[in-house]
């Protein structure tokens, strides 16, 4: 398998501080890093739900397409 290289390579600077970071991109879906949203009074996470705006039928996130 070839080494990976970086998408991006910098610096993260901090006061006196300086520490170098370098960014790569996910190999696999297990991989892959997902940000969950919650609700801040309870901790819950939060669902997305997607409307037909037509029909005002919910849908599936596979039934739909980007423009």
């Amino acid at each position: 398998m070839p080494a990976c290289r970086p998408y991006w390579k910098g610096y993260l600077k901090l006061s006196f501080v300086s520490c170098p970071i370098a960014l790569y991109s996910a190999i696999s879906a297990a991989e892959r890093i997902s940000f969950r949203r919650v609700n801040r009074r309870t901790g819950h996470r939060l669902k997305q739900k997607l409307i037909d705006s037509v029909t005002g039928q919910a849908r599936r996130s596979r039934q739909g397409a980007r423009l």
